[in-house]
């Protein structure tokens, strides 16, 4: 069995009063949490024990209780009356914390005892605890109670008592079938919000190789991502080769250039003074409508890729592995909107990921780009690739149509890539080998830009890996369209780090 996690964000509705006793309740709590923290770190064999004894030897050093009155460091000491789940809550916090830092410190003195056996100069500073703690408040059970679709009691800390406030919740239900873990008190702005996490057991999907070699029933659902027209095109592929569907996803040129024109902006305001201020952000609305731009349209694409794989019940997501791209010359605006459509390609990747193994057990694997567009999908022969209204003798990068003189094979150039990305898949295992660049057919031919030789990201049978890919709005519906596998003719976060002005 295997389980598929996700959270659920929901805005609470409160008293204006009330509202400080929420950010009072995260001071409490990130105070406990930093103290347990200075517990652990005097006393190092905590790390070695498993997380529940750890608790219990933590209580035991710092809990006053009837059979131990004088415990060794008493949290009295500083904040009195804590409730229990509190109190927990803030130490398995702690202890997170601590396990993160001690690996960090572990890993630092192995770099430095190999710089030092080579005879290198080794530079790097040492990790540090923790400064400033901003934790969100974890509510285990006994502080909330009641929940229901529309409120919620919550037990927070007044500054002088515990109290229970009644909260209406607004937004998205937790969904039917799945189970709800403790939820977290986190500030948006203003305002305060519950992150509830919640998980789901289903059947263990299996590996790429044993779908693909033991299931003549597979569908796969293979995705060329783009920068102009069509940011997504994707198919809907059998194990045989036979092409189902497709889908254009697209208003990949009206993104490109809203968020073009958002930079020059930010260029241009940045000109009339040529000065930067070190450690301050500048533009701060520019850059933060260019950073939504990019997270709502990496989940409209994500949400409509997954969608359409399961509307035709494919088992299997494949993209190309794009690593290495690099971003054109040419002005500020220009280069900087080159880099974040990259960053955009990764981020739909990320959010299909866990987004498609959310929705039935999707697994999602990746195969080496080279020659991906400029392959037939039918012979695998160089292809001519022309604007409408031209002749088609050359390969013409960014053009729509793509005829192959070989079979005569002729249609769109995003679908033929989507379909060559599928049956790349496919042949991998079916020929029970790692996937190898392709030898040149007929001539020596320039690879795809960016990417690596072969990859597969999906080999286990768990949950997959769901960290944040790297910074990359309405859009429209793309049209699925059932064909044949012949190709038939179709017509055509962060913001970037500052530099000095020169």
């Amino acid at each position: 069995m295997s389980k598929a996690t996700k959270t659920i964000q929901q805005a609470l509705g409160y008293q204006p009063t009330q509202a400080s006793w929420f950010a009072v309740t995260k001071l409490l709590f990130n105070q406990v949490t930093a103290f347990y923290f200075d517990v652990v770190t005097a006393h190092p064999g905590l790390l070695d024990l498993d997380a529940q004894a750890a608790l219990t030897a933590l209580e035991r050093l710092t809990h006053v209780t009837k059979d131990n009155p004088h415990p060794l460091m008493p949290l009295s000491a500083i904040a009195g009356n804590i409730p229990a789940m509190f109190r927990r809550a803030a130490i398995h916090a702690a202890l997170g914390s601590a396990h993160s830092f001690a690996t960090h410190l572990d890993q630092w003195r192995r770099r430095k005892e190999q710089a030092s056996e080579k005879g290198k100069k080794f530079t790097q500073s040492p990790p540090v605890p923790p400064r400033s703690w901003n934790k969100s408040p974890v509510l285990y059970a006994g502080q909330w109670k009641d929940r229901a679709s529309k409120s919620i009691l919550l037990k927070l800390w007044t500054g002088s008592s515990w109290c229970w406030v009644k909260c209406r919740v607004s937004g998205r239900e937790i969904p039917h079938g799945w189970e709800a873990g403790s939820p977290h008190l986190v500030q948006h702005g203003m305002h305060w919000w519950i992150h509830t996490p919640i998980e789901q057991q289903m059947p263990s999907p299996g590996k790429v190789q044993t779908q693909v070699t033991t299931n003549q029933d597979l569908k796969i659902c293979a995705v060329d991502m783009n920068l102009d027209t069509h940011i997504a095109v994707c198919t809907i592929q059998t194990v045989e080769g036979t092409v189902l569907s497709t889908r254009f996803i697209g208003e990949g040129k009206e993104t490109h250039g809203l968020r073009k024109r958002l930079l020059g902006r930010i260029a241009r305001k940045r000109g009339k003074t040529g000065i930067l201020a070190e450690g301050e952000q500048d533009n701060v609305r520019l850059w933060a409508k260019v950073r939504h731009l990019d997270e709502q349209l990496a989940h409209q694409i994500s949400h409509r890729i997954v969608a359409f794989a399961h509307a035709y019940d494919a088992r299997i997501l494949v993209f190309e592995h794009l690593g290495s791209l690099r971003p054109e010359k040419g002005k500020y605006s220009r280069r900087t909107n080159s880099k974040r459509s990259y960053w955009l390609k990764g981020r739909i990747f990320a959010y299909s990921k866990y987004k498609a193994w959310n929705a039935g057990g999707i697994i999602t694997s990746r195969v080496s780009p080279r020659n991906t567009s400029r392959d037939c999908a039918r012979c695998g022969a160089p292809l001519a690739r022309y604007h409408a209204g031209q002749p088609a003798e050359r390969y013409s990068p960014g053009a729509p149509l793509v005829l192959c003189v070989h079979c005569g094979m002729k249609g769109h150039a995003d679908r033929n890539a989507s379909i060559v990305i599928g049956k790349r898949l496919i042949s991998r295992y079916q020929n029970q080998r790692q996937e190898k660049p392709h030898a040149p057919l007929y001539a020596e031919r320039p690879a795809k830009a960016g990417g690596v030789a072969g990859s597969q990201d999906a080999q286990r049978e768990g949950r997959p890996s769901t960290n944040r890919a790297r910074h990359g709005t309405s859009n429209e519906q793309g049209a699925a369209q059932g064909e044949a596998s012949r190709m038939g003719e179709t017509s055509p976060g962060i913001p970037h780090p500052l530099r000095p002005l020169g």
